[in-house]
């Protein structure tokens, strides 16, 4: 039903690779690819996640004889929902969105009975705080890779403005890294930026600053290795994004009375995929409703067949997570976003999460700084 998605070939299982290549006994298969390249032995491996970057963004802003596509070793998938929280997590943690149950922008938690963006930790379009406390992060704690390492015996780093010393720009994350890898023993050095993400969904994925904004990433990813270079330890960078852009038409949900009336709250995810709680008296009706404004661009798909496919992964499911899915989920297919405010609608340009391969596939980019740089 989902095959799009290979959990296989997925991000939750580079980082798999990483918590095995530190003696980690990892709670899924590995990523092929990674292990092939890891099992040379360096002294830094250091993963640089760039959000947003995914396989059709290089196809369409990078330059091809450039310093990322000169060194694309393949491509692979993000999870479901291809999008940044869900994505992440994957790669923070090992752990497929079913178990972890950070499913999207924007979820519904059933101990507090509320719609909150994830990372603002607000209610969902809303300046709102959600709970005195970070709400994902006590009702969905995991542990992530960083801290399997070190439990394990190993080195293990964070770099990411959300991380002590929270560098924000990118010149900062870089030389954070590069100050890293100088340090004696093995280590691994995870790194997020998100760009060229942010940027694009305000212009668009093909935008003159989105080009912009990707070719000052490999910029400074092209200067970091050449320095790693003239170090004495070994370093391997792996870059890759968490999902992929596309730049669909927009509508807002408010303008369609008839769905809204059949719905117990707003929808949570994405305006890509939509999560959907819908009253006792019109399950049954909602479906004819939905697919009336909807169905040459979503498909509506109910909550049995999303668990029995398996689309947010295999694995041990978190205890929360089926309470967190409504009775409906629609997905997009096609070139269509289904915004819950006229807000978004206006501001939005590129958006992902839905089940197209613009925001499904990612890029496996391996650089050997001794081998493959030139100091």
């Amino acid at each position: 039903m989902f095959e799009m998605i290979d959990y296989t070939k997925c991000i939750t299982n580079l980082a798999c690779s990483v918590l095995k290549e530190f003696g980690v006994e990892p709670s899924h298969n590995t990523f092929a690819m990674a292990d092939e390249v890891m099992k040379e032995g360096y002294d830094n491996i250091v993963l640089i996640l760039l959000d947003g970057m995914g396989m059709s963004i290089l196809e369409k802003n990078a330059d091809e004889k450039g310093f990322l596509c000169s060194h694309l070793y393949g491509e692979f998938q993000s999870v479901y929902l291809p999008t940044t929280v869900s994505s992440t997590t994957s790669a923070l943690s090992g752990l497929n969105p079913s178990e972890h149950a950070w499913l999207g922008w924007d979820c519904y938690y059933p101990e507090i009975d509320k719609n909150v963006t994830v990372f603002l930790n607000t209610l969902t379009s809303s300046e709102e705080t959600a709970a005195d406390y970070p709400v994902a992060y006590k009702l969905r704690p995991y542990k992530n890779v960083i801290e399997q390492i070190k439990e394990a015996g190993g080195d293990a780093y964070l770099v990411a403005p959300f991380a002590a010393p929270y560098t924000r720009i990118f010149e900062e994350q870089t030389e954070a890294v590069f100050e890293l890898c100088k340090k004696p023993g093995k280590k691994y050095i995870y790194c997020y930026n998100p760009q060229p993400d942010g940027i694009m969904h305000k212009t668009g994925t093909t935008s003159k600053e989105s080009k912009e904004a990707l070719r000052a990433l490999e910029k400074e990813i092209e200067d970091l290795c050449r320095k790693l270079n003239g170090l004495e330890t070994r370093t391997l960078v792996m870059i890759t994004a968490d999902h992929g852009q596309t730049d669909p038409k927009g509508v807002c949900l408010l303008d369609y009375p008839d769905i809204i009336d059949c719905l117990t709250r707003m929808p949570s995810l994405e305006p890509r995929t939509l999560n959907l709680f819908v009253k006792q008296d019109s399950v049954d009706v909602f479906p004819e409703i939905f697919n009336r404004h909807f169905a040459d661009k979503f498909r509506l798909y109910t909550k049995k067949q999303v668990l029995e496919g398996k689309l947010f992964g295999p694995g041990k499911e978190h205890a929360k997570f089926r309470d967190m899915l409504g009775d409906y989920i629609a997905i997009a297919v096609s070139d269509l976003a289904i915004y819950f405010t006229y807000e978004d609608l206006q501001q939005q340009k590129g958006f992902h999460g839905g089940m197209t391969s613009e925001e499904i596939r990612i890029p496996f980019i391996k650089i050997d700084c001794k081998k493959d740089v030139i100091h």
